[in-house]
């Protein structure tokens, strides 16, 4: 006796829409797409289709799979078993077990088959079907009127039960029960869990979700973000996430990436982080169309075997060997390079949080009020506490505010609210970790900051600023210049506090704060971000042309 059979049951008079398992659905009929799944998991002899169309006939002989036509067949009821019960009684004969698949869930898969066949066997259920879980408010009554509530009555989410729903996309059979004529009696039966993958197409509201989920394309974004090189990185990828709502995106960690790893996961998407295996065999894995990589340079080897999976490669601020393989790179923070078709460089380039779209941009003002610090997400040297230290006794005297903001990474947050509390200054306010990043810009005069995207944001918002630069890396970003309205300082790990100090007393004239108020002015960073999403759409559509 053989182990499995694989039953497929194609009535063409319970379809709800005219021909509908013969309706090309993105571009396959769904009984083409439920015989490749089959295919997928048995041999074409091992597979049934049970029918009642000569044109299902035909396609199915055609794709080397045993059919039945039964002309007259059309099913009554939802228990497909009973209605089939005189075919599972024949193969019951030739096969211990049944998977019945239904063609009209386009969304199952072969890994889902597999998937649910082994938690068959492990559990030595006597039945196996999907499931979905519903959380309900359930009332009693017709279509006039609500007599009552049967469950979910308190209103109180804590007390509401979850209930289980029976999908009909696949269920799994002990055909022994059948041969016995005992399948219902203390039946062991296991539920399987499709998620959106359980949708049964019943109308044509069906038809069209099912649809764009199997025109979905996969974007992974592949992120790095540790105290050594800031969390810029994955802010950016996240905020170009949001803008994709039409495709499945999944992110890509770096080994080292725990605060990145973190700061997605908080955002509900779906991340993976590398283990001890090379970053390209992490990416592989998750099967995209589409590789967004933003994790300082890439390597060869690595966009060789990313590229190997027919994926195509977006990169950002990559200057590495591998950058010459990628589809499109996309360095907005380097103007020293020209930019061309695949290779998009310079401030056109940079993309705006939405945070900042609507965000009060400050008007000059006479004097300077209020100084915002600020070095990013993780500012491994605590750049922020040598910066307060020498500019707080000048805003003392001055009657200058001053706003400290530190982002997730930064490691001595302790360090610096004891120092704070030490110094005693009401004027000084500490922030940790906001996600309002323009609220703190808002009524700020100067910035002191790091050489990151901060100067961009800063740039739209009107606020001139003086920029250390806290690696060689960013000290070669050429936007934070006088000309886009900063005062370039140096590397941060090069100058004295003397040299910081008259830098801040120099921009502290209104003279030359007016002149790098103006030049910010000038500048737009509006329709960045559409621009670059739609570069990002024009790869993935490449990717569907290629297919």
């Amino acid at each position: 006796m053989k182990e499995r059979c694989i039953v497929i049951p194609a009535v063409k008079k319970n379809a709800v829409i005219p021909d509908q398992l013969v309706k090309k659905l993105a571009g396959i009929t769904l009984i083409e797409r439920a015989l490749n799944t089959a295919r997928a998991c048995a041999r074409g002899e091992d597979i049934i289709t049970l029918t009642d169309s000569e044109e299902i006939g035909l396609i199915c002989q055609r794709a080397g799979v045993r059919h039945i036509r039964r002309p007259a067949l059309r099913f009554q009821t939802w228990d497909i078993v009973a209605e089939m019960r005189d075919l599972l009684q024949e193969l019951a004969q030739e096969y211990a077990h049944c998977v019945i698949l239904r063609a009209s869930c386009p969304l199952l898969t072969w890994v889902d088959i597999e998937n649910a066949w082994k938690k068959y066997r492990a559990a030595g259920a006597d039945t196996l079907i999907s499931a979905k879980k519903v959380r309900q408010r359930l009332w009693r009554g017709g279509d006039d009127s609500l007599d009552g509530i049967i469950a979910g009555a308190s209103g109180d989410d804590s007390d509401s039960k979850s209930y289980l729903v029976e999908t009909r996309a696949l269920i799994i059979l002990d055909l022994a029960a059948i041969r016995h004529g005992r399948e219902h009696a203390s039946a062991r039966v296991v539920p399987f869990f499709l998620n959106e993958r359980s949708i049964e197409i019943e109308d044509y509201q069906d038809w069209w979700i099912c649809e764009r989920l199997l025109e979905r394309r996969h974007v992974v974004f592949v992120v790095a973000g540790y105290p050594a090189i800031g969390m810029g990185h994955v802010y950016r990828a996240l905020m170009l996430a949001h803008e994709i709502s039409s495709h499945k995106i999944t992110f890509v960690c770096t080994s080292r990436s725990g605060l990145a790893v973190e700061s997605v996961a908080s955002r509900d998407y779906h991340v993976v982080r590398q283990g001890n295996e090379p970053l390209w065999q992490t990416v592989g894995s998750q099967r995209p169309d589409l590789v967004v990589n933003d994790f300082l340079n890439t390597g060869r080897e690595y966009m060789e075997r990313v590229l190997a999976t027919g994926a195509r490669c977006v990169n950002f601020e990559d200057e590495g060997d591998g950058a010459a393989l990628a589809n499109l790179v996309i360095n907005a923070l380097y103007e020293s390079s020209h930019s061309t078709a695949r290779v998009r460089c310079g401030p056109d380039y940079f993309c705006l949080r939405d945070e900042f779209v609507n965000a009060r941009r400050n008007p000059l003002r006479a004097q300077v009020s209020t100084l915002l610090i600020t070095f990013g997400g993780t500012d491994q040297h605590d750049c922020t506490r040598r910066v307060l230290e020498i500019t707080a006794p000048i805003c003392l005297a001055y009657g200058i505010a001053i706003r400290v903001v530190a982002g997730p990474g930064y490691a001595h947050r302790q360090e610096l609210e004891a120092w704070l509390g030490e110094y005693g200054n009401p004027g000084i306010v500490f922030t940790w970790a906001t996600n309002i990043m323009s609220r703190m810009m808002e009524g700020a005069d100067l910035a002191i900051c790091s050489a990151g995207r901060t100067v961009y944001e800063l740039a739209h918002m009107r606020v001139p600023g003086i920029v250390l630069a806290t690696h060689e890396r960013e000290a070669t970003h050429a936007f934070a210049r006088p000309r886009n309205g900063f005062a370039f300082a140096g590397l941060m790990t090069k100058i004295d506090d003397g040299r910081i100090r008259n830098v801040f007393l120099a921009m502290l004239k209104q003279k030359r704060r007016a002149r790098y108020w103006e030049r910010q002015n000038r500048l737009s960073f509006a329709g960045n971000k559409e621009r670059v999403v739609g570069l990002m759409q024009d790869q993935l559509e490449k990717t569907d042309i290629a297919e």
